[in-house]
């Protein structure tokens, strides 16, 4: 790798503060490489990585899982196409089954929630005898990606 960015330059470009991009090292979403003087270097991969990060975790995707699908990918260069197709696959169908579950969500807003409270005459016909109460406690309609 020639000289690379330091992380102030990776921060520039990036709108990350230093201390995220260290962050995110820690997580193993960026692996730099250390110069002769032990001064951290990053690659355009590195800032790849970031914005895809920066993206993802716009989207509400955790940490953690954007983690688990980058560690697979060479840590010091350019990931190849069929890398980010992989990935961005996998993102897509979690992004379908959230807007599926906010879609739901929206139509649902306005009626039953599904809380218990059998407070509304419609509860008799969303949640009988207290039904979703087996289920677990809170708005049982409203939950995403409740059974």
């Amino acid at each position: 790798m020639r000289q690379g960015l330091t992380i102030g330059d990776l921060a520039k470009r990036t709108g990350l503060a230093v201390s995220a991009i260290r962050f995110y090292e820690t997580h193993g979403i960026v692996a730099p490489v250390r110069n002769a003087g032990g001064h951290r270097r990053y690659g355009g991969h590195d800032l790849r990585r970031l914005s895809f990060v920066m993206a993802a975790q716009k989207l509400g995707f955790p940490l953690a899982d954007i983690a688990d699908h980058l560690r697979p990918l060479p840590a010091h260069k350019a990931p190849s196409k069929a890398d980010w197709t992989r990935i961005s696959k996998t993102f897509a169908r979690d992004i379908e089954t959230r807007i599926a579950a906010l879609t739901d969500l929206r139509d649902k807003l306005d009626g039953c929630i599904g809380c218990g409270c059998l407070s509304l005459k419609s509860c008799a016909l969303y949640n009988p005898a207290d039904i979703k109460g087996r289920d677990g406690t809170g708005p049982r309609n409203l939950t995403p990606f409740a059974g």
